[in-house]
């Protein structure tokens, strides 16, 4: 077999996938980690959702297996040490996302500026608008870039930061954002918008040397790994008031318990990772998965007849991400 999907496709692309290769659909296996291992023996390449794991120990069921994909750009349960080790190539689309994310961040900001009110040099308690207000963009992922473009139409000014991304790369002037230090954009800005990538090294990055340092009565919408926030520092600046609050779109497990610091805080929003997933995003991702599978399965059956050279002229960005043929 060649391809096993577990994860459901969309029909369209179901049917481009089953005229090149042997295809499987069987949703159900992702409630029988049994039967999905048993199902692996043969098969080169495999979608799987977030509640299916990818680990060693799948894979040593999976001798032919050299491509898994994941329609959402994060991979949380896909073991890449392991998968690099076995020579399979872990599939995903980190740009399909990028549009739904940044909506979903000004949608949150709206709603938060207009929700949480402050004190007017009046006396009263008034919502804000976006336009004027200094944004902060934590994270120069594709996403970043989609939202400062609609942070720009609405008036804001838009500043950032990377750690990944030194003040001097051109990035920072394409992508119309304003590079700044991380504690002076935690001073400065109205509202922050964390989609950082996370690696281990960046574990409570925005923590008690920056989050103290917050404009006052700002607010706070990540997309990121809630990790990236150390959760004293933030349950600390939110209980106080001087941010006004905060909306994860998903926390780690555990987080909200009784006990823990973030725990009874109503200044808090979380959602179930909902920032990503549209149907258009859905529809960009399955057919960027799509098409890297097929070049990955394609590639490896073809007859090897001298040095593979790819046809230069052949566009590869096609409307709506949609291969021809």
């Amino acid at each position: 077999m060649d391809v096993l999907i577990v994860e459901p496709l969309e029909p369209e692309v179901m049917q481009w996938l089953g005229e090149r290769h042997a295809v499987r659909y069987a949703p159900e296996l992702a409630r029988d980690p049994r039967a999905l291992r048993q199902a692996l023996f043969n098969v080169r390449a495999l979608v799987i959702p977030p509640s299916v794991a990818l680990d060693a120990q799948a894979l040593h069921y999976a001798p032919v297996l050299r491509a898994v994909g994941r329609l959402s750009s994060g991979a949380e349960n896909i073991d890449l040490d392991a998968c690099g080790r076995a020579g399979v190539e872990v599939v995903r689309s980190v740009t399909a996302s990028a549009v739904a994310e940044a909506e979903f961040m000004v949608g949150a900001l709206l709603q938060m500026f207009r929700r949480v009110p402050v004190l007017s040099p009046e006396g009263l308690l008034v919502g804000r608008e976006l336009g004027g207000a200094t944004i902060g963009l934590v994270g120069m992922v594709p996403a970043a870039r989609a939202l400062a473009q609609l942070l720009a139409a609405f008036g804001a000014r838009v500043v950032g930061y990377d750690p990944a991304v030194h003040a001097s790369d051109n990035v920072w002037s394409r992508w119309r954002v304003e590079p700044m230090p991380l504690r002076e954009l935690m001073e400065q800005s109205d509202g922050v918008c964390v989609q950082l990538t996370y690696f281990s090294r960046y574990q409570g990055l925005i923590g008690e040397r920056f989050l103290p340092h917050c404009k006052p009565n700002q607010v706070v919408v990540s997309v990121a790994h809630s990790s990236v926030f150390d959760e004293h520092a933030l349950a600390d600046v939110l209980a106080s008031g001087r941010m006004a609050a905060a909306w994860f779109d998903s926390l780690e497990p555990g987080v909200l318990d009784a006990g823990r610091p973030l725990a009874e805080i109503d200044t808090l929003q979380v959602t179930p990772r909902v920032a990503a997933t549209t149907r258009e995003s859905r529809v960009r991702a399955a057919w960027a998965v799509a098409r890297r599978i097929d070049e990955l399965l394609s590639a490896e059956s073809a007859p090897q007849r001298g040095e593979f050279k790819p046809t230069a002229d052949v566009p590869l960005d096609l409307p709506n991400g949609e291969p021809s043929g």
